[in-house]
């Protein structure tokens, strides 16, 4: 049984997605206790952050080692990665802003996240090639 891919991919995934989730609710409770709940710090924070860590993991495994288990692969992207980030968390919280009609915030964690998701993602790629 623990053999069979069948058993041990959804196992993997689901062990990383509860340390992803866990992951993501203690850090929104650290920037809520640290900051104002008027922006969503600790998503944005969380958005950047797994972008980042999305870039990284996935270069190191295709560039650089080749050898980490398929499980090892998706407990870490579709399991952790996919609890962590929140981007169907950042469009509620958008329309929250937008909603209370803080016009400026919601533009600005819209763009930003997107914008700063998209260079974070290019600078994980640029760090786990500079081991090469």
């Amino acid at each position: 049984m623990l053999q069979d891919p069948n058993f041990r991919v959804p196992i993997a995934i689901s062990f990383g997605a509860v340390a992803g989730a866990l992951t993501r609710y203690y850090i929104t409770l650290w920037f809520a206790s640290r900051f104002s709940t008027a922006f969503p710090y600790g998503t944005f924070f969380i958005n950047i952050t797994g972008c980042l860590a999305m870039g990284f993991f996935i270069t190191l495994v295709v560039e650089q080692v080749t050898t980490i288990p398929l499980e090892v692969r998706l407990m870490v992207t579709t399991g952790f990665l996919g609890a962590y980030t929140t981007f169907s968390t950042y469009g509620l919280e958008t329309n929250v802003l937008l909603r209370d009609r803080s016009y400026s915030l919601a533009t600005f964690y819209w763009a930003s996240s997107a914008i700063l998701g998209v260079i974070a993602v290019q600078l994980g790629i640029i760090l786990a090639r500079l081991g090469k």
